[in-house]
């Protein structure tokens, strides 16, 4: 007779070190993230995406030159292959943009010369391709699914600037363009993540670059990791259209926790405390909702942070505040990016990062370093003992 094991366990990995990185380092108690050594608000002001990326995979900030030949290598690649194009053209228009760009990786990966050099520097190279293309992937598929012609790249326009006219057909002005650039920045790593773990263990077993993006892309998808930025926004335009004013949020908040409903945009797995980068785009979104006519979205958010922040207090959940989706959603908008465009946004910045942790676990210097990851688990299904549960005939079973 079988009998069923039962334990109960903490799963997940959460708060279990597995590996070294010089990438990327949080302080959750204090709200400090380091790219490389530098806080995350001083990048955001003085850097730009173009250099931040640098700085990712090489591990140091470029000089003048070295920084314009990046620059150069990245503007070179952004043409797509054609035969990307043409498949995308046969794609299901409703196809979620994710969803495509999760098909695309793969392709881009056929695209390259150097799939089966997987040197150091074959790898940058790599890099330098995917951060280049991801944005045009997306900025094609929202053109063809839209029933427009993809646009080519603009060699003159910036990084950011370049994404958006390629989205819109519109050539964005120097802030707003200056105003993602900072948005790329903040997003572009953040430790071990769920996405970022993904890319390291799928290449710990030497797979290539794009296998490891691409299941980056894949767990980004998921409810649990990308798109807060998204449900924020429903959640906004859902207050605005449902509350007659922003005096009407206090008891909308009570009633979203009483009914065991998510504030979408609070709480944090590892901060307990304010997201620094929270507190940037705050101001961002202060500016750009006003500017495009729309500084209700900011009075809402802002009331909803300070109503959800209290009642946590209330109820003995000191500590949970907003994270840096809360407002990215608003900035996104303002500049009139789609809805379920957030979240591919993410991963144009994120692949900076995906890629220096893909490198790094690929070229790790830490000799004793397993070859790849291989966790183990608590069998608690059935048991027969030693020799297993006796098989059973189709008639005899109940």
């Amino acid at each position: 007779m079988a009998v069923e094991m039962v334990r109960f366990k903490n799963i997940g990995l959460r708060g279990v070190t597995v590996a070294d990185t010089k990438i990327s380092y949080i302080d959750g108690e204090n709200g400090v993230l380091i790219y490389r050594g530098y806080r995350i608000e001083e990048l955001a002001e003085r850097s730009t995406f173009m250099e931040t990326a640098f700085l990712l995979l090489n591990g140091r900030l470029p000089d003048k030159s070295q920084l314009e030949r990046f620059e150069e290598r990245v503007l070179q690649a952004r043409e797509l292959p054609g035969f990307i194009l043409e498949s995308m053209e046969k794609f299901p228009r409703r196809t979620d943009p994710m969803d495509v760009l999760e098909s695309c990786v793969p392709m881009l990966a056929m695209a390259d010369p150097e799939l089966s050099d997987d040197s150091r520097e074959a790898n940058v190279r790599k890099a330098i391709r995917l951060i280049a293309r991801i944005p045009a992937t997306i900025a094609a598929w929202n053109r063809i699914r839209n029933g427009q012609k993809p646009l080519p790249p603009e060699s003159a326009l910036s990084h950011a600037a370049n994404f958006l006219w390629q989205l819109s057909g519109q050539k964005p002005t120097e802030e707003i363009a200056r105003d993602l650039d900072i948005c790329l920045v903040l997003h572009a790593d953040h430790t071990f993540n769920a996405s970022t773990f993904a890319c390291r263990e799928v290449v710990s077993t030497n797979a290539h670059m794009y296998a490891g993006v691409a299941a980056g892309v894949g767990a980004l998808s998921g409810s649990l990791h990308g798109g807060a930025n998204e449900r924020v926004m429903k959640m906004l335009l859902q207050v605005e259209s449902e509350l007659a004013s922003v005096d009407d949020v206090g008891p909308w908040v009570k009633n979203t926790i009483d009914s065991g409903r998510k504030i979408m945009g609070m709480g944090h797995a590892v901060y307990k405390t304010f997201d620094p980068r929270a507190k940037i785009l705050k101001e961002m979104s202060r500016r750009l909702t006003r500017e495009a006519g729309h500084p209700e979205w900011y009075e809402y958010l802002v009331k909803i942070e300070e109503e959800g922040i209290k009642e946590f207090s209330a109820r003995g959940k000191p500590g949970i505040n907003t994270n840096v989706d809360f407002y990215s959603g608003s900035v996104y908008s303002a500049m009139g990016i789609p809805v379920d465009i957030m979240t591919p946004i993410f991963a144009i910045s994120r692949i900076s990062g995906w890629c220096a942790h893909i490198i790094e676990e690929k070229f790790a210097e830490a000799q004793e370093k397993p070859a790849l990851y291989r966790p183990e688990a608590e069998y608690v299904g059935n048991y027969c003992g030693a020799v297993g549960c006796a098989y059973e005939s189709m008639d005899a079973r109940g």
